[in-house]
């Protein structure tokens, strides 16, 4: 069984049997059941409202944008379609459309023959774990009633959110356009032939940057496997090290996720993205506010989920702030960064969240954030890295089978470490084990039948011992 109920969304394999799969027949009912929810949400009287739908460049992808727009207008709303769009593009096109919610049709990190459908708000945010649920309910219960044809809804395009998200980005108050543009710089984009090859381009030639892009085409032919990791990413690393080039960039298919490679062919390091902007974002907070450490301490905050990196804790105490861990999801992050008051947070996937543009991970605007931060730094990507501490992160999976008992696989690894005087256990997802100097995670993935298993440490040798005697454990009980 390859169909993913989450609050990351509905995901799935393309064809296959109903209830296995991302089929039409299963497309068609959660769209309803998300409509039926959207219409109890709306609070309106007559016509449901409007929700926008954007999608990545997927082979599937507009054969999914087919069967929702039919669905939703079938239920009676009104369909704004933004066509090739990345997820950040239709969040934000959500808040300017004043619509009721938004689908975004996209498998993220997935490979070729995975689609999805995330769902949005009003807000266009992500819905919460209990709006999730009640999602499912509907659509497990198919107590459905679609609309006469006299209220049928009807779909208008529009081609101009990416040039309004790039002209956003350039609006934000931490951008400083003309500092990049007087570096000149010149960059390569990985944009792994999907809806980066779009909007790369626009974002660069609005910030004055020489670029090439890799992979540009929007056919939904990933050129290399999509999750921007390193071991995927030899032929962009291979083409910086030729040399000519400041900075490489790497997004994910739908855009929401960021990774840099540094001038001489080297990873920046995918957790290091947050890391960097973070720090530029909250020294410029503290520069503009002319104020000493001991009054900001407040409106300084940061967050991130539990697998991702101390540096963000290191970095952000070390400007005064104080740092706070979520559960992974973004919505998750979301919910404690608006709970704590922070002025950024995100994941350590490459995830950037910066609420003054909205709350949503946004790799258009971690890019400029980050060409910010170097611009006005006059330094090369390799010293800026150098700059911030030094951890390593060494990341495992173990494959689940369907009579995988994972709630007794992770009680069993809390239980281990219960009495342990140097290890702090918190369990808010799955199970993280902190010691003085280190940390693993272990958690079921939200997108794919796998337990992740995060370690970090001062050498990846150390935390990828660490990870896999946990990993260990978990082959001992099966």
């Amino acid at each position: 069984m390859t169909l993913i109920k989450s609050i990351s969304g509905i995901r799935g394999t393309i064809g296959g049997r109903t209830g296995d799969t991302l089929n039409p027949l299963d497309i068609v009912k959660f769209t309803t059941a998300y409509a039926i929810f959207i219409s109890g949400k709306s609070g309106k009287s007559g016509k449901p409202g409007t929700i926008v739908v954007g999608r990545d460049g997927r082979i599937s992808g507009q054969m999914v944008r087919d069967i929702v727009c039919g669905t939703l207008t079938g239920m009676g709303f009104d369909v704004i379609d933004i066509g090739l769009a990345t997820t950040p593009t239709t969040e934000l096109a959500v808040r300017w459309h004043e619509a009721d919610g938004g689908i975004i049709i996209t498998a993220s990190h997935n490979p070729t023959q995975w689609n999805a459908l995330k769902l949005l708000n009003s807000e266009g945010e992500f819905l919460t774990a209990a709006d999730g649920a009640e999602v499912l309910r509907i659509a497990e219960a198919e107590d459905f009633d679609y609309a006469p044809v006299e209220q049928l809804g009807h779909v208008t395009f529009d081609d101009t959110m990416n040039q309004r998200h790039v002209d956003s980005v350039l609006n934000l108050r931490l951008t400083d356009a003309d500092a990049i543009r007087q570096r000149h710089f010149r960059v390569c984009a990985d944009t792994i032939n999907s809806v980066g090859g779009i909007i790369l381009p626009q974002l660069f030639q609005a910030l004055g940057v020489d670029y090439e892009i890799l992979n540009g085409e929007c056919n939904g032919h990933f050129a290399h496997n999509p999750e921007p990791l390193e071991k995927n990413l030899q032929g962009i690393m291979d083409r910086m090290r030729q040399g000519g080039f400041d900075l490489g960039i790497v997004v994910d298919p739908d855009v929401d996720r960021l990774a840099f490679i540094c001038e001489d062919g080297r990873m920046f390091g995918e957790e290091y993205t947050l890391v960097s902007v973070a720090d530029y974002v909250i020294n410029e907070e503290r520069k503009a506010k002319n104020a000493s450490l001991s009054t900001l301490h407040s409106s300084l905050n940061t967050v991130s989920n539990l697998s991702s990196t101390r540096a963000l804790r290191d970095v952000t105490e070390r400007h005064g702030g104080h740092y706070a861990a979520a559960a992974v999801g973004e919505v998750n992050v979301t919910t404690k960064m608006k709970e704590v008051g922070a002025v950024i947070g995100g994941e350590g996937n490459g995830g950037v969240i910066y609420p003054e543009s909205h709350y949503g991970r946004d790799a258009l605007v971690g890019i400029a954030l980050f060409l910010s931060s170097l611009a006005q730094k006059g330094c090369t990507v390799s010293q800026l890295r150098a700059t911030f501490p030094s951890y390593q992160i060494a990341k495992n999976r173990i494959d689940l089978t369907p009579d995988t008992d994972v709630d007794a696989i992770l009680l069993k690894v809390k239980e281990l470490y219960a009495s342990d005087p140097d290890a702090a256990v918190n369990d808010i997802d799955g199970v993280k084990i902190d010691f003085p100097t280190r940390w693993v995670h272990l958690r079921k993935s939200n997108t794919e039948p796998i337990i992740r298993v995060y370690s970090e440490a001062q050498t990846i040798e150390e935390a990828d011992e660490l990870g896999k005697r946990l990993m260990q454990v978990v082959y001992d009980m099966q």
